[in-house]
């Protein structure tokens, strides 16, 4: 494979052609999908949206989250710093304070994560009746239970 190819098939960097979601490829080599998959789960993205406001200890950040084990949001940080969107700082005390912020590369991402957040606050109401609308459709077309006959007994 030539130098500066992606393994994801059909990916194309801005060649002035419409955007093209082809190159979101499912196969675990594909890094566009994997930094989506990780930056779009609910975990990482309210801890995104909580450290653009300010750094955060790691106890801070467990209380606020409500539902996220110790385990899954030391996994969730982890993996943030790794993608370099979250800064780990630790600071030489007894016992040692870890606080976590946003790099530069998060706060861009906070922007975009915030308007999709306000999208979905403008459109939650349209989603709610196309929901309701969906759910009795479904329901309308669901065969009656089956009766069950009753056997005589031997």
């Amino acid at each position: 494979m030539e130098e500066g190819t992606s393994m994801c098939s059909g990916y194309s960097v801005d060649t002035g052609s419409d955007f093209d979601v082809s190159h979101w490829d499912s196969r675990a080599d594909c890094e566009v999908r994997q930094i989506l998959d990780r930056i779009a789960d609910k975990w990482s993205l309210l801890v995104i949206a909580l450290l653009d406001q300010r750094s955060l200890r790691f106890t801070e950040l467990k209380r606020t989250i409500d539902g996220v084990s110790q385990r899954m949001l030391t996994r969730t940080l982890r993996h943030l710093e790794r993608d370099g969107l979250v800064e780990r700082t630790v600071h030489p005390t007894v016992p040692p304070r870890v606080d976590y912020a946003l790099t530069p590369l998060g706060a861009s991402l906070h922007s975009t994560i915030k308007a999709l957040v306000t999208w979905t606050e403008h459109h939650q109401n349209e989603i709610a009746t196309a929901r309701t609308f969906y759910d009795r459709h479904v329901a309308d077309e669901e065969p009656p239970a089956a009766v069950t006959m009753a056997r005589p007994s031997s």
